[in-house]
Formats: C-alpha cells, sequence, structure tokens
C-alpha cells in the first residue's frame, strides 16, 4: 500500500508506467478504481460542513434525516431521484433550482410533483450554507436570480445532486472514455480499450455508484487480471 498520488501514466507500451507524486511503478497490468467526486457548489461552508450536515448520497446518508426539514440542490435526473428516497426519511424536501425549468425527465419530474413531501424554490441559487460542526446545518443562503433578493431558509440538511465527474483526467486520450469521462469496460468484464488495463467501481459506473457495486467489480477486475496475467505468461 503506498499513499501516493498518481499524476500520469503510460500505457502506450508494456510494462506500463504509473508515475506519481513520490516515484515510478512499473506493471503488467493495471486495475483502475479511481471513482468519481460529486461535484458540488464551492459555496462557503460546504467543506466545513461535510459530513455534518451536508451530503452528496442520499441512499449514504438519508437515514441520518429521520423526521428533518431538508433542501436538495439540483434539476436533473439525480435531483428528483434523491428527492424523492429522500422523502422516505425526512418530513420535507425542498428542491433548490437555479432556474424555472428541471433538467429532469419527465417520469422523474411528474413523480417529484406529486409526492406531497416535496417543495420547490425556483429560480434561485445557494451562496451558503450556515451551520456548525457542533450543531449541523441549520439554514442555506439563498439568492434569487429574478427578483436579486437574499435571504436564509432554514434546514436541517443539504444534499447535493448536480451530478458526478470520475477522476480520470491522467487516462484521458489513453483508454477510451465516454462524453462524460466515464471509462469505458468492455460488459460483462472489466476490460478497457488498452489490453491487459481494468476498471472497477465509479470510474466506469455512471449509474449505480454504490459501495457494494463497486466492490463487485473489483473483484471481477482482479480476476480478469489474474486471468489476463496467466494468459500472458503461458
Amino acid at each position: 500500500m503506498k499513499f501516493e498520488q498518481a499524476v500520469d501514466v503510460d500505457l502506450g507500451k508494456r510494462p506500463f508506467t504509473v508515475r506519481t507524486d513520490d516515484s515510478t511503478y512499473r506493471c503488467d497490468a493495471l486495475i483502475v478504481s479511481t471513482g468519481a467526486s460529486a461535484k458540488l457548489g464551492d459555496i462557503p461552508g460546504e467543506q466545513e460542513l461535510m459530513g455534518y450536515g451536508v451530503s452528496a448520497c442520499a441512499t449514504c446518508d438519508g437515514f441520518f434525516f429521520r423526521d428533518k426539514e431538508i433542501v436538495v440542490i439540483g434539476g436533473g435526473d439525480s435531483a428528483m431521484e434523491e428527492a424523492t428516497y429522500l422523502t422516505k426519511f425526512a418530513s420535507k424536501v425542498t428542491v433548490i433550482h437555479r432556474r424555472r425549468e428541471l433538467r429532469a425527465s419527465k417520469i422523474m419530474q411528474d413523480r417529484a410533483f406529486a409526492n406531497p413531501k416535496i417543495a420547490w424554490i425556483w429560480d434561485t441559487m445557494v451562496t451558503e450554507i450556515v451551520g456548525t460542526r457542533e450543531g449541523g446545518v441549520t439554514g442555506v443562503k439563498l439568492h434569487n436570480k429574478m427578483t436579486e433578493l437574499d435571504s436564509v431558509y432554514p434546514t436541517q440538511g443539504v444534499f447535493y445532486a448536480i451530478g458526478h465527474q470520475p477522476n480520470t483526467e491522467i487516462f484521458r486520450g489513453k483508454l477510451e472514455m465516454n462524453d462524460v469521462g466515464y471509462i469505458v469496460v468492455q460488459a460483462p468484464s472489466t476490460k478497457t480499450s488498452v489490453p491487459g488495463v481494468f476498471a472497477a467501481g465509479d470510474v466506469s459506473d455512471p449509474v449505480y455508484r454504490q459501495a457494494v457495486t463497486s466492490a463487485g467489480t473489483g473483484c471481477s477486475a482482479a480476476i480478469d487480471a489474474e486471468r489476463w496475467l496467466q494468459e500472458l505468461h503461458d
């Protein structure tokens, strides 16, 4: 186990080369499991209160907000799915969206609009998350883009649902990816576009993004790599 930051890879010839901020490693097989990072708002209070009332995963943290009033930031399918899921726990879920219209599919919108626990704040941006680590989130500061008015909205939790960004920058141009940056694998295997390179977890999964599915593909990648190395040396 090496606690180093990978900064560059050379997949053009074998053995592959992985350069970190501290050293250089070579390998015959490589498993990429760099994950994906939730997109956040880059606003005051966000990092300080992450895990103290701020989250980017409803299925991970929703049960901590039972009978509480919370907000969801976003307007796409993910936001509608997370808001709807959170109504299982929260007493009220308010969706805050910076536009008047949602980007979500009609079926996801209809499901959210029909849920009596979901409220809506339109044309509005969250500019700050208010609270402390000791007391948790107490509110969000808002700016209405139409009226230019600022306000504070009381809430006990903030969930981001504005998408994820796969951590694949160092593999760009070296492995096949989709238009968002997720590594493309030859399902049901974990093989990538380069023989001997495999991808596991959220780095190649824009759909499920769960610890249990990541663990499963991690096991698959290990088996794929082992079999590939056996064939290489036979």
